[in-house]
Parts: C-alpha cells; sequence; structure tokens
C-alpha cells in the first residue's frame, strides 16, 4: 500500500533531526512503536532499538541529553523506554527512565502547578507541553511510583481548561502567560490569541496516552481525563473540512487568506480519535469512521510522489510564541500562515505513522 511504502523508504533514509536526545526524533520512535504493535513486524523495532543504543550508556545516562535547558520537550523522547525495557529487559533502559524522571522532578514550574514549557520560557503553560512530558510522568507513576502523584498530572490538565480553554470557541490557545506579561499574551487572560491546529493535536494525544498509561481503577481521576478529551475533541470537530475531513493550521480560520489544511495537526486528531475508539472512551459506531476518513484522506491527498519517491506534504516546519527577541512569533493569524511548509518533517512523519497503526489495528477489530 501506499502508506507502508512511504513508511518504508522513510525510515531507510532516516537521519536524526538532531544531534541530542529531542522530541521530533520521538515522534518517529512512537510512531514505529506503533507501527511495531500492529504488525508485529521486526523492522520497526529494529529501527527503534538502533537509534536508541547510540544514546543510552549501560549506567542509564543519555548521551546529550540537554539537562540544564530545562526543556519539557526532551522528555518525549524517553517515552520509548518503557517499550524497550519491556521488550527486552535490559536493565539500561530501566536506569534510563529512572535518568528523566529525576530531571523531570527538577523541572521548574508555574506558580499554578504546571511544568513550564522550558526555562527561556518561565511562567508558561504550552498546549505542546502537555504531549511532550505527562505520558511520560503518567506511565512511570503507575508502573514505578504507586500511583502517588496522579493528582499533580491531572491537575496540570485542569488548569489547561481553567486558563487555556475557551468555551464558545470549543478550542485551547496555543499558550498561556501566567505573569501576562508576554508581549503576545492578553493583558486580562494572560492567553496567546489564536487556535493552533498541531498544538490542539499535541493536546488530544496527551490526553489519550495519560489515559492508556493510567489505571483505570482510579475511576474519578479517569473519568475527568475523559471528560476534558470528549470536551476539546467536539471543539475541533466542529471546525473539520467538509469535503476533505482534515483540518486548518489556524483551526477555526477557514476563511483567512493562505490558511491550509495542515498535515501534522489532522494526522494527531486520527491517531486521538481512533486510540480512544479502540480504548472506549468514544463510541466506535460514532467516531470510527471519522477517524479513518481522515487517515485515508491524509494518505490520498497528502502524501504524493516525486520522481518515483513518496513525500507526506503540508506540513506546518514550527511554530511558537515569542521570546521577545523574536517579536514576528506573536501568535497572529498572519504569524501561523507565514511559517513555511514543508515536506517529510518528523513532527509531522511521526503522528502520521501514529494514526496508521491505529488505523492498522481498528481495521483488525474490525
Amino acid at each position: 500500500m501506499k502508506a507502508e511504502k512511504f513508511i518504508d523508504q522513510y525510515l531507510k533514509n532516516y537521519q536524526n533531526y538532531k544531534d541530542y536526545w529531542n522530541y521530533e526524533d520521538g515522534c518517529v520512535l512512537l510512531g514505529a512503536k506503533q507501527l511495531y504493535e500492529a504488525t508485529g513486524e521486526e523492522k520497526y523495532f529494529s529501527f527503534i532499538e538502533n537509534y536508541v543504543k547510540n544514546y543510552v550508556e549501560e549506567d542509564g545516562t543519555i548521551n546529550n541529553y540537554q539537562t540544564g535547558k530545562f526543556s519539557i520537550d526532551s522528555i518525549n523522547c524517553s517515552k520509548i523506554l518503557f517499550f524497550l525495557y519491556d521488550k527486552t529487559g535490559e536493565e539500561k533502559y530501566r536506569r534510563a527512565i529512572n535518568f528523566t524522571m529525576n530531571q523531570l522532578r527538577a523541572h521548574p514550574r508555574c506558580k499554578c502547578g504546571n511544568f513550564i514549557h522550558k526555562q527561556l520560557y518561565p511562567g508558561q503553560i504550552w498546549l505542546d507541553g502537555l504531549y511532550m512530558a505527562q505520558p511520560f510522568y503518567m506511565e512511570y507513576e503507575t508502573k514505578y511510583g504507586k500511583k502517588e502523584h496522579y493528582n499533580d498530572i491531572i491537575s496540570q490538565f485542569e488548569n489547561v481548561q481553567k486558563f487555556m480553554f475557551n468555551d464558545k470557541k470549543g478550542l485551547c490557545y496555543h499558550a498561556f502567560d501566567e505573569e501576562k506579561t508576554q508581549f503576545w499574551a492578553d493583558k486580562e487572560t494572560g492567553c496567546s490569541s489564536n487556535f493552533w491546529l498541531r498544538s490542539m493535536g499535541w493536546y488530544l494525544m496527551a490526553l489519550v496516552d495519560v489515559m492508556d498509561n493510567m489505571s483505570i481503577e482510579i475511576y474519578e481521576q479517569y473519568r475527568k481525563l475523559q471528560d476534558i478529551f470528549k470536551a476539546v475533541l467536539k471543539g475541533l470537530l466542529q471546525y473539520q473540512d467538509k469535503e476533505s475531513r482534515l483540518f486548518y493550521q489556524v483551526i477555526d480560520r477557514s476563511d483567512a487568506k493562505g490558511n491550509y489544511l495542515e498535515t501534522s495537526g489532522s494526522a494527531m486528531a486520527a491517531y486521538a480519535v481512533l486510540k480512544a475508539c479502540r480504548m472506549g472512551i468514544l463510541l466506535k459506531e460514532k467516531y470510527v469512521p471519522a477517524g479513518m476518513e481522515i487517515v485515508e484522506s491524509l494518505i490520498n491527498n497528502k502524501l504524493k510522489e516525486e520522481e518515483g519517491v513518496l513525500h507526506l506534504t503540508g506540513i506546518c516546519h514550527v511554530a511558537g510564541l515569542g521570546p521577545e527577541t523574536n517579536p514576528a512569533r506573536d501568535g497572529s493569524v498572519a504569524y501561523y500562515l507565514s511559517e513555511k511548509v514543508v515536506s517529510d518533517d518528523a513532527k509531522g512523519v511521526g503522528p502520521f505513522m501514529m494514526a496508521y497503526g491505529q488505523y492498522l489495528l481498528m481495521k483488525k477489530e474490525m
């Protein structure tokens, strides 16, 4: 199939996104994990193991982990360590999990209790960060931490809903500054001014992955996350493009000149919907078709062949807010539409692989 051909080409020629432990490579590793679980094909496990062996030492130290920057993004790549430890039993992976957890324990926080996005952005919550850290945190707590910090994890999602969720729109703003002093922040709410698709995708994936990693017996807390997930997904789905079934870069501004149907966030939404259906969070009868058609639309509309090579197109290269030295990143519609649109970026391909893995698993269950 077209999707498998693209993924095989992509992984065969993959070059590390950065030379340090980073979230972009983590997305591809997690995509490979999803495909391994869906297919059982050893090539996906081999890809993961070959990547990680260059970073993790026997004592659990992770080479080129940027500890001093306290970027929440760095946690994402360590999620794959649980899978490797379960599959191989090698203690170096367990030690590397502890290495990462010690980093997370030392991570600075906002006054409200949430992890800051990074040392460069004190006092700021970004939706991206919930995905980067919370599923790792929850898996650690469930497996090794006696579930003692479940409340801490749940409260960080509740704070997002409290500070960043717009009831009228049904969407979460990209970021929040608790001091309300950043040039991009509303002086009354502290929120950025628009709704960026990939940030909402990160958030939906964070919610479903945290629920997947937590003990369902802690029902009251599980239900809180369920309710948040359903509210956020309901908000997003009302902006789905009726023809393509994908979503716009600036979610609620399909009318804005230059707005486009963006690949990475659409893939994230598909992943979250299909996984939630498989977990029993959403009604399969109602939502499986929605998730499947997003994946199929990505394959049909965003996978394009050029000189015999398939490329995943329509990916926003990057988007953020500030700092002061970068005033163009002001959270405006014009800003989000000014960022480069690229092909084959890990931030799009990784989620596409995740979504396709869920698609294959759902096909087996139907």
